[in-house]
């Protein structure tokens, strides 16, 4: 793994580190072999800090996503260790875990409790995420009718609007149409001037370099 030559923003403290971190994935093995394992990733080194954006890249099979989980302490590592100095970090995806059978509405709630917002909270912000999502009448339709990318337009308004302190974003601003996928860099562009901490994965180097102060190599 490579960190690109770009300078290290100054911002604050480092609020997240890995350390040599490594990821091991068992594959299956057959009655009479031994299981074999797939490195997933190896000796992973970099600092996070408060307010940066920082964008990740690589051939598809890299890493990206687990490098992700990983940050928001889904998976814990097989080798090194992630230090993580008392902030809360959400992962976005294109596959957010919503409820297929619950309505938009009822699931941009329970993201938002996941967050550790309490419903009270979510419901006061409830009138941006619908008008963000552009879904309008959809948001009170089962998400097992949505698209893949009225998902993504949901979980990423949720995600908008119920800021963690780090939001880690994967593969999620390249779904909808056009006008949307505008809107929600223009959104980037606000986030990157706050204090708000982003992780940016994205198959589209090009968006890296516009959306991200930095970016890593897988």
């Amino acid at each position: 793994m490579t960190t690109s030559q770009q300078q290290i923003p100054s911002h604050g403290e480092i609020i997240i580190s890995l350390k040599d971190v490594g990821i091991r994935y068992k594959r299956r093995g057959g009655l009479f072999r031994k299981p074999e394992y797939f490195q997933a990733l190896e000796n992973v080194s970099f600092d996070i800090h408060r307010g940066e954006t920082l964008g990740i890249v690589g051939r598809n099979g890299a890493g990206k996503s687990t490098l992700l989980k990983v940050v928001a302490g889904i998976i814990q590592p097989d080798e090194g260790e992630l230090i993580n100095h008392g902030v809360t970090a959400s992962l976005l995806t294109l596959q957010a875990g919503f409820d297929a059978e619950l309505p938009g509405v009822d699931n941009a709630i329970l993201s938002g409790m996941l967050m550790g917002y309490t419903r009270q909270q979510v419901e006061a912000r409830m009138s941006d995420i619908i008008e963000f999502s552009e879904l309008k009448e959809f948001i009170y339709e089962p998400v097992k009718t949505y698209s893949s990318g009225m998902r993504a337009r949901l979980g990423f308004s949720v995600a908008m609007y119920m800021t963690p302190d780090v939001l880690l974003l994967d593969e999620v601003l390249s779904v909808g149409d056009k006008q949307f996928r505008k809107k929600a860099e223009t959104e980037m562009f606000k986030k990157i001037h706050s204090d708000q901490t982003v992780l940016l994965v994205s198959h589209s180097e090009a968006q890296v370099d516009r959306l991200c102060e930095r970016k890593i190599s897988l």
